[in-house]
């Protein structure tokens, strides 16, 4: 006989759970065990695996609970203005765009039948899918897509996408279903700027505060820094979600959220630190999804700012670390060697360069000719934005004492970190990037209208040779100039980018349709519309 797992009531994923710890729902969002803790559950707490039948299609129906680290009262519903996972998990399922990244990383229509893009890249043709609809019925419309457009680059309130769509002047309404861009100058990726989570489409008439959008799922609840519940959205223009319902519940603290795993309150958690999958293995009951992918955990240097507006300094800061060491300690292996440059995947990424590697004597010899003979102290704020975060900045102050660098460490919790005033006015920080091409992302970090500048990097010529790249139809050539573009980061850059994590998610054995896969962002891309939960098999 086969029977689906029973999902519990509201009351009791709150409460107790039977196989768990009495975990009340303070204490689970708060963090009511230690690490300490861990190995016990796993050894101890564990009731015996159950065979689950995989075998057939999938499942419909059910409940998944999926806890995420971090979250805010700042948490926001905005399709254009995501920041933490959590935000990240909500766009992508209550929107859709007209293009997004497939688990290979390859570009794959979604809204979008077709974008193509004339011979000198001034002006690209979109096709939308015939028959789209939002959640509420309606079609999407072109309407619709410049309404986006311009919400997204409204100069009044810009949003995260606002760089990446500056570019385009004007927007022709060919028919019910084609839409020409005309360019002001020249860009020969703007289906890849498309395709960034953050460029969900929305109708002419969007409200975030009821969200309207053309994913997989719907809002029923949300409770910001604590739980979102998503329903199935029954107007989707694809394959209808299997499950009813996606439950995201925020921890503030990981060994939190892997005991709620442990422990069965939740059935998945994404981004968990690459070290605890000792801890998932050693549970028969449980799967861990291990992705390599671009995603980065760098150190923001601001170049407008002593020390780090010295070069020189940037430069001893990156020598003074151990780049082998810090993947190895902190992704405890899982993950790929940095180089100060980001877009790993790019096509453009010029892998030629030297491996730079920690060379001690000649960090203090830069660090002498910058002023700083007797060595430097710098304060460096750190928050668990990310998994790993707070352990990277433990590691690199340990790292370039050494070098005569001391590092003092300033904890504080993600709203502090992302706090008004706070970020992107630290000197000397942290940031997490998922996977991206080069020139989607320096949009987003590294020019002058970039929203997320954090290490206030400009230059002029610089710009300049971005707008040249953007504007290469010829794709080995595109290719060459956004090569010495990232040389230019790797000479005097603000950023300390030292390894690409891979993306560790776990999971119950019960929880499928989840893949490995090259986007760095959690639980294959948060596309929840394909999993289900398996039935149990007696």
């Amino acid at each position: 006989m086969k029977h689906h797992r029973r999902t519990p009531t509201a009351a009791e994923a709150n409460d107790v759970h039977p196989t768990g710890p009495h975990l009340n729902r303070r204490q689970l969002l708060g963090g009511a065990l230690g690490l300490g803790a861990l190995g016990m559950l796993a050894a101890c707490s564990a009731p015996p695996a159950t065979q689950f039948d995989t075998s057939g299609p999938p499942t419909p129906g059910g409940t998944l609970r999926v806890g995420l680290a971090g979250g805010s009262a700042t948490d926001s519903l905005d399709a254009h203005s995501p920041v933490n996972s959590g935000d990240t998990a909500r766009v992508i399922n209550l929107y859709e765009g007209l293009l997004r990244r497939d688990d290979n990383y390859e570009l794959e229509y979604r809204l979008a039948e077709s974008m193509q893009v004339n011979d000198d890249a001034t002006e690209w043709t979109l096709v939308l899918r015939d028959g789209i609809t939002f959640s509420d019925g309606r079609p999407v419309r072109p309407e619709d897509v410049i309404a986006t457009v311009e919400r997204v680059r409204d100069p009044d309130d810009p949003k995260n996408g606002a760089s990446m769509m500056a570019v385009i002047d004007t927007m022709e309404v060919v028919d019910e279903r084609t839409l020409i861009f005309k360019l002001s100058s020249p860009d020969a990726e703007l289906d890849d700027s498309f395709s960034q989570y953050q460029m969900g489409i929305v109708p002419e008439d969007y409200d975030p505060s009821e969200p309207i959008g053309a994913g997989p799922f719907t809002l029923a609840e949300f409770e910001p820094g604590q739980i979102t519940t998503l329903v199935r959205n029954e107007n989707y223009w694809d394959t209808v979600a299997h499950l009813d319902r996606v439950e995201l519940v925020n921890f503030y603290e990981e060994d939190a959220m892997l005991n709620a795993l442990l422990s069965t309150q939740v059935d998945a958690i994404g981004q968990i630190n690459p070290a605890l999958t000792r801890v998932v293995n050693a549970d028969e009951r449980l799967q861990v999804l291990n992705s390599e992918t671009g995603m980065w955990l760098p150190f923001t240097m601001r170049v407008d700012t002593a020390p780090f507006d010295d070069v020189r300094v940037r430069q001893a800061m990156r020598l003074a670390i151990d780049r082998e060491q810090m993947v190895n300690q902190v992704f405890s292996g899982h993950g790929q060697l940095g180089n100060d440059m980001f877009a790993f995947y790019d096509p453009g990424y010029p892998d030629h360069l030297e491996q730079r590697e920690q060379d001690i004597e000649q960090a203090k010899q830069l660090l002498a000719e910058a002023g700083y003979p007797d060595g430097l102290e710098v304060d460096l704020v750190t928050s668990e934005i990310q998994a790993g975060a707070v352990r990277a900045a433990q590691v690199l102050a340990e790292q370039v004492q050494e070098a005569g660098i001391t590092v003092h460490l300033h904890q504080v919790d993600t709203t502090t970190f992302y706090g008004e005033g706070n970020y992107l006015h630290y000197p000397f920080a942290q940031s997490f990037w998922y996977t991206r091409n080069f020139l989607a992302q320096v949009d987003q970090c590294a020019t002058d209208s970039a929203p997320f500048n954090e290490t206030h990097w400009q230059d002029e010529d610089f710009e300049a040779r971005v707008a040249q790249a953007q504007a290469t139809a010829d794709d080995q050539q595109r290719q060459q100039k956004i090569a010495e573009l990232q040389e230019e980061f790797f000479d005097r850059g603000g950023y300390i980018i030292w390894g690409f994590s891979n993306q560790v998610d776990a999971m119950q054995k019960y929880v499928m349709g989840f893949e490995e896969n090259a986007t760095g962002l959690p639980l294959s891309g948060y596309n929840f519309q394909r999993a289900w939960i398996a039935e149990v098999n007696e």
